[in-house]
């Protein structure tokens, strides 16, 4: 259950920042996340994680409230070169990045209601005893220093 992207004009380190914005969270949480998020990057994102939803509940019988973004990897892709006219002759390279967006979802155990999750986890308990409170030290006082002499008035 996975989708990819591949050569997206625009830089990792940016799609990086919003996809850290959606990791781990379930799909429906993170496409309505992508959705209202005004960055350029959020629309590729978007297009990918609903691709590897169609990917799960086409072809592998999913319903999309139990599905979660297990890993959002971006790597850096080719640099597109160009060139920039500038004065005598020259000409200025400008390098324009790329980058691969790829998305796996997994599976959540459970049925989802909204956020919470029907089955709860077991509770474990503690055998220990409670801890005592630590006794309060006393800060250490400071020596006490003269007053200082009020500088004398030049003439």
């Amino acid at each position: 259950m996975k989708a990819h992207l591949r050569k997206i004009q625009i830089s990792s380190k940016k799609v990086n920042v919003v996809a850290g914005l959606v990791r781990g969270k379930t799909v429906t949480e993170a496409l309505n996340i992508l959705k209202f998020t005004p960055k350029t990057a959020a629309k590729s994102l978007y297009k990918v994680v609903q691709s590897a939803v169609a990917n799960a509940e086409q072809n592998f019988d999913k319903k999309r409230a139990q599905l979660a973004i297990e890993q959002i990897i971006v790597n850096r892709g080719e640099f597109w070169k160009r060139f920039l006219p500038s004065t005598r002759g020259r000409a200025l390279q400008i390098m324009k990045p790329t980058c691969h967006i790829s998305v796996m979802l997994k599976e959540i155990e459970g049925k989802l209601t909204g956020k919470k999750s029907v089955a709860t986890p077991e509770k474990k308990e503690t055998t220990k005893p409670a801890a005592k409170p630590a006794a309060k030290k006393a800060a250490p006082k400071k020596p006490e220093t003269p007053a200082k002499k009020a500088p004398k008035a030049q003439k």
